[in-house]
Parts: C-alpha cells; sequence; structure tokens
C-alpha cells in the first residue's frame, strides 16, 4: 500500500543518530553537527545554542553578530555555549567556530524556525512520488519558489544525503531545491505564509517525516518510563506492511539530533498508522500529550506551540488488507482522540474535511490549503495576529427545544452556512433507544437546529461521525467546523473480519 514508505531498520536510524549527533569516537578537529551550515536560519528572540565536539579541554570559541562566547569541550569531547537572543535580520552574516581549526557557516539569518513532523500526508511533496497521485498546484509552487529569506532543511529516512542534492544542509528556496529535496508541501505553504506576512522576519524549516510510521516510533524512551500509562508499551512490536519502525527509532534518529536548535514551533500531521491498528481512543490521546510534553522537554522550551491536522476522510473500513478491520465510526473515533489533546496548552489543530477530492486516496493531493491553514494558526496563536480567523467551527453545547428539535452552538460561527449553497450535510440525531437517524439542520445566527420526524424526542447529536463524511458547514472565513457528538456512548472500531 502507498502509505507505507520502505522503512529503515534499527540499524540504519541508530546510524542516523551517530552520523549527526556525535559518536564517542573524537576528532582533532572541532565539529558542529550537520543541522549548522551555511544558509541556515537562527532563532530570534531567545538564547541560541551551538554546540559540537573537539578534543577534550580544547578551547571553542564562538562568533556571530558582534558576539564572541568561549568554552571548553568537556572530558568526552563535548562543547556548548549560547548565543544571547538575537533580533531578526535578513542580512546575510557569518557564524565562525575557532577551535584548534575554524568552521566558516555564511549566509546566516536570524528569524523563525519550524519543526515539520509526522508522516506521509506531512511528508508528500510538490510533483510527482511513487504510489501517490502529483500534489495540485505543484508547477505554479515550483515556478514561484525562488524566496531567498524562506531557507530549508530535509531530513532523509537513511541519514545519508547520498548522492541526493539539497539533503541534509539548508538551502535557500528556489524552483530547483524545491524539487530536489522532495521537500514537505505543506511545510513549505506553511513557511512562504509566514514569511509573506511577517515581512522581514526570515523562516527556517526543518522537515523530519516517515510515511507509515506510529506515534510510537517518534516518542523518547522517557515517554514510556515516565508516562503510566504508556510503561511497557515501548516492548510492543509495532506491525506494518513491511517491517516497522519501532517505538523510540524515529526520536532517536529523526528527532532528537536536532535538540535543541532553537526553534519558534512545531507542525504536525500523523495518525493514519495509529488508526489503521484501532489505536483510535485515549490510548493515541496519551501519545500525543506525550508527544507534545517531551519533544517541548528535549528542547528545553514548555511553551513552544504545537499544531497539528486532524488526517483527512478515508474509506478504512473497506480494506480487507489493513491490519485492523476497522469500522466506519473508528476513523471519527481516532479524530475525537485527535482533539482531546487540545488539553494541552499553546497546542491547535486544523480540519481537512473539505479537502478531500477522493476518499479512496490516502494521501488528498491539496496540500497547499493545509499549509494556508497551519500558517493561519500560527499567525493568531503564536504571532498574535487579530486579523487572521484560524479555526473552523466548534461545538460548544446543546439544548432541547419543546418541539422536538435539538439546538447546536457553535464557537468561532460568525458567519455560519453551507459551504456550498445546499441544505447541510452530515448531520444525525438519536434518542434514548441510541440509534442514529439523518437529520435535517438549518442554521440560525452561531447555531445549528437538528430535527428527525424519526427523531422525536433527541437527546443527542452527531457531525460528520463516519470515515468518509464531506461536511459543507463552515464559517464565514471559509473554515470547515470539527467533527463532533454530544454522546459518550460505546463506539465499535472493529467488524467481524472477512476471509
Amino acid at each position: 500500500m502507498p502509505v507505507f514508505a520502505p522503512i529503515t531498520t534499527a540499524r540504519c536510524a541508530a546510524g542516523l543518530a551517530l552520523c549527526i549527533a556525535f559518536s564517542a569516537t573524537l576528532s582533532a578537529e572541532v565539529r558542529c553537527p550537520a543541522i549548522f551550515g551555511d544558509h541556515m536560519v537562527l532563532q530570534r528572540g531567545k538564547t541560541v545554542p551551538v554546540w559540537g565536539e573537539a578534543q577534550p579541554g580544547e578551547s571553542v570559541s564562538v562568533e556571530f553578530a558582534d558576539e564572541v562566547k568561549t568554552t571548553k569541550a568537556d572530558d568526552q569531547g563535548r562543547w556548548r555555549v549560547s548565543l544571547s537572543a538575537l533580533t531578526a535580520s535578513t542580512e546575510p552574516r557569518a557564524l565562525i567556530v575557532r577551535g584548534e581549526n575554524a568552521l566558516t557557516f555564511s549566509d546566516v539569518l536570524v528569524g523563525d524556525v519550524w519543526f515539520c513532523s509526522g508522516q506521509s500526508n506531512m511528508e508528500k511533496p510538490f510533483g510527482p512520488r511513487k504510489g501517490q497521485q502529483p500534489t495540485e498546484h505543484s508547477d505554479g509552487e515550483f515556478a514561484a519558489a525562488d524566496r531567498p529569506n524562506l531557507r530549508l532543511f530535509q531530513v532523509p529516512h537513511s541519514g545519508v544525503a547520498g548522492n541526493k542534492p539539497a539533503v541534509l544542509q539548508w538551502v535557500r528556496s528556489t524552483p530547483a531545491s524545491l524539487r530536489d529535496s522532495q521537500f514537505s508541501a505543506a511545510g513549505y505553504v506553511f513557511g512562504r505564509e509566514l514569511l509573506a506576512a511577517l515581512k522581514d522576519v526570515p523562516i527556517g524549516l526543518i522537515h523530519s517525516s516517515f510515511g507509515g510510521t506510529q506515534i510510537e516510533a517518534w516518542l523518547p524512551p522517557e515517554a514510556f518510563a515516565e508516562t503510566p500509562e504508556l510503561k511497557g508499551v515501548e516492548k510492543t512490536e509495532i506491525p506494518a506492511w513491511v517491517k516497522g519502525v519501532q517505538a523510540t527509532e524515529l526520536y532517536t534518529s529523526m528527532v532528537k539530533p536536532f535538540t535543541p536548535y532553537a526553534l519558534r514551533g512545531f507542525l504536525w500531521y500523523q495518525g493514519e498508522a495509529n488508526c489503521m491498528m484501532a489505536d483510535c481512543g485515549p490510548s493515541y490521546t496519551t501519545k500525543l500529550r506525550a508527544l507534545v510534553g517531551f519533544w517541548r522537554k528535549a528542547w528545553g522550551d514548555d511553551d513552544l506551540p504545537f499544531y497539528y491536522a486532524l488526517i483527512a476522510p478515508f474509506d478504512y473500513s473497506t480494506r480487507q488488507k489493513f491490519p485492523k478491520p476497522l469500522t466506519p465510526e473508528a476513523l471519527p473515533a481516532f479524530w475525537e482522540a485527535q482533539i482531546a489533546a487540545l488539553d494541552v496548552p499553546k497546542t491547535g489543530l486544523i480540519v481537512t474535511t473539505d479537502l478531500v477530492a477522493n476518499v479512496r486516496d490516502i494521501h488528498p493531493v491539496d496540500k497547499r490549503d493545509v499549509g494556508i491553514r497551519f500558517a493561519k494558526l500560527a499567525l493568531a496563536e503564536t504571532y498574535g495576529r487579530n486579523d487572521v480567523v484560524a479555526h473552523g467551527p466548534r461545538f460548544d453545547k446543546a439544548s432541547a427545544d419543546n418541539t422536538g428539535r435539538l439546538v447546536l452552538a457553535f464557537s468561532h460561527a460568525e458567519g455560519l452556512h453551507s459551504r456550498d449553497g445546499k441544505p447541510l450535510t452530515e448531520f444525525s440525531i438519536a434518542d434514548e433507544d441510541r440509534v442514529f437517524h439523518p437529520a435535517a439542520a438549518v442554521v440560525e445566527g452561531k447555531t445549528v437546529i437538528v430535527s428527525s420526524p424519526e427523531v422525536p424526542h433527541p437527546v443527542a447529536a452527531r457531525f460528520a461521525w463516519r470515515e468518509t463524511a464531506l461536511p459543507n458547514l463552515e464559517n464565514g472565513a471559509g473554515l470547515p467546523a470539527v467533527p463532533f457528538r454530544t454522546d459518550n456512548w460505546p463506539v465499535a472500531l472493529l467488524r467481524e473480519k472477512k476471509n
């Protein structure tokens, strides 16, 4: 299946960590990890760690922007300094590291750096990709990609650039670098939207994703050791179409090497692989909360914003070769698990139910709007732009009137309407028998009134509660409503598997 890209083994993963992070084998030359290089962006507004290795006891200095910081390598040859907080600058400058030798990194800018991660829908680039439909708007995005103040850093699965251009190094955004790096389409659009909105603030994007991987692979060992609900989970083998990446491996190889490079925040688009395993309830919520918390801890900043996408509608229940035989309700239950993690401070999500042209394609081709919605979320929540609407309608409360109708109130509901001008879709209601029937739905101000002749005394409502739901309720900013249910009745995730 195309969702599962070829997956590295644990040995390759460990090799990446060694290549990037440093082994115990020391060299006489002062060195920095691969994240430091020509064309990089340093984070503005906070101290900036710079680190590497040298001979034990060797004196090391770091020079940038008229500041010099000095230190000595410890007994294991590791050293680290922190530059003072910097202001945004589009002026290309050099960062120089001196020991017995000197490293000069040129064309260094100061702005905001975001870390983009997840599985194949974050990974999907512009242009063609084997086993997938080409991403929409690719030709136009390539043609307009010459953006000198947008810098990209693509992390390969193997950790070895090999003969791949524009990989494992900072590159300026150009048509060639965007194409050659196979950079995340959603991540790129997010970056170029921020660049346009923030004007003279350069943007750096680190993209580290791996298709077909479960969230467990992206968690550090401490997450399992220190989260009671997750203790021992790391010992469970993760199944996949091919030999799967196991718990903690991708954190070790594709996240940890970039800590503590100063960041502004995270983007995350992942979950299809967990949903396929019927990991669609509180367990996934716990893992997502842990990922946010432990990534923030790894970077030493509890305030880093973390924005993620609800995975897209897809017909999971029709797939006979998937690991688990899912019901059409499994995906909505997974959305519910994703939404529950919003109780973690400084998190936010985007909805993609209106960005799917084919519910049989697990890789929707519209990644431009995914990136735009991520950017709106960051501009509103991180950058305090009051003129940007970032949220679609979200269910607030329900009340019954005396005519057999339910009144559903929403937040972020200014201009509530039907996107296509047709009657509202994907609402259903039930009475105490817990049998749901399609409901007529009408907008009244910031509420939706739902009713059905089959349900004279409704007590529960659901919206977009099936895996292929493509509802048409949105607000005046054109942002779709978040799927929800008002009940907490048990949901069947698994169906009887056919032979």
